[in-house]
């Protein structure tokens, strides 16, 4: 069994595309997912170089992750996999806005007591969510984001990368492909980049 650690952030589209990729993956390829914690308003802090748009979006970054980590401590890491995708849903698909009525909700959606919601409110996890988030950044390259994934196969090989941004979400044999596609690029020795722009957006309606 090969194991994909993919670290995210609730509100980023690109890595709940990539999640949703890595789901579909498990079901066509030996590969077990397992979900961590990282934060595109760490990322981005004291970077004076961005639109104003993206940092208005910023502001109310820090509730969602703090939350997500105050779960993963009271119930496991792997509680990350169904809070991400009740989170992910309500944002990405019911444009639910960022707040306590919409923690509260995913917390209830997968049995965690909704007072954990209190998280996104209290810097004391913040030390916790930095750890999780150069875990997983740390590998990849200072100045990249999310979705990372990092890729442990049967035989203890290791490899992490950025990326796949990808829409839409490949299914069934087409995500089984662009993992075999992206493994074995990934894998190679030297390797670093392969781009092109981006034509459409992450989320279609």
């Amino acid at each position: 069994m090969t194991t994909a650690d993919m670290w995210f952030d609730p509100r980023c589209p690109w890595a709940w595309n990539a999640s949703r990729w890595l789901l579909e993956v498990e079901r066509v390829r030996p590969v077990r997912v397992r979900f961590h914690v990282m934060s595109l308003s760490v990322l981005n802090d004291g970077r004076d170089d961005l639109e104003q748009w993206y940092r208005e979006w910023l502001e109310p970054g820090m509730g969602p992750v703090r939350v997500a980590v105050a779960a993963e401590q009271k119930a496991g890491n792997e509680v990350l996999r169904d809070l991400y995708t009740a989170l992910g849903t309500r944002i990405h698909h019911d444009r639910a806005p960022i707040g306590r009525e919409l923690y509260e909700a995913a917390l209830r959606e997968v049995g965690l007591p909704v007072d954990l919601a209190d998280a996104a409110e209290q810097t004391g996890y913040d030390e916790a969510l930095l750890a999780s988030h150069h875990a997983g950044l740390d590998p990849v390259g200072e100045d990249l984001g999310t979705p990372t994934i990092h890729v442990t196969d049967p035989a203890g090989r290791h490899t992490a990368f950025f990326g796949p941004v990808v829409a839409p979400i490949p299914r069934g044999e087409d995500a089984g492909r662009l993992w075999d596609g992206v493994v074995l690029v990934a894998g190679t020795d030297g390797f670093f980049e392969l781009k092109r722009a981006r034509t459409r957006p992450p989320i279609e309606r």
